[in-house]
């Protein structure tokens, strides 16, 4: 009988497996078709990870590779997402968009602190 442990081992394998054929695979293989705005496999891993965490995911994921380091609940959001804009459901432009607003702001933030910093 397998333990507790390697069951979540095994489950988050699967999980990691998972996230890398939607990302490199099906949803590159898709963007042509579905006129989705991006086509490369890191921008729909941004576009998945931030809209996951409601805002840019090295705020909420401390290492990388993200997938790797992200807790499951959050991979699993993620997946979710990308398997909702494979059936249409979820509209990958508009998760687009708001991902690069979430990243605009965190940009213009870091300027703010930053000019603080130096007038100090």
């Amino acid at each position: 009988m397998r333990s507790c442990d390697d069951r979540l081992v095994i489950n988050r394998a699967a999980l990691e497996a998972a996230w890398l054929d939607l990302t490199r695979h099906e949803l590159p293989a898709l963007a042509a078709s579905r006129d989705w705005p991006v086509r490369a496999d890191h921008c729909f891993q941004r576009i998945l990870l931030d809209n996951a965490v409601g805002g840019v995911w090295y705020d909420a994921i401390s290492r990388r590779p993200a997938y790797r380091h992200a807790d499951m609940a959050i991979l699993e959001r993620a997946l979710d997402l990308g398997r909702a804009a494979i059936a249409g459901t979820a509209d990958l432009h508009r998760l687009n968009a708001r991902s690069l607003a979430w990243r605009r702001q965190a940009k213009a933030s870091a300027s703010r602190s930053s000019v603080s910093v130096s007038r100090a």
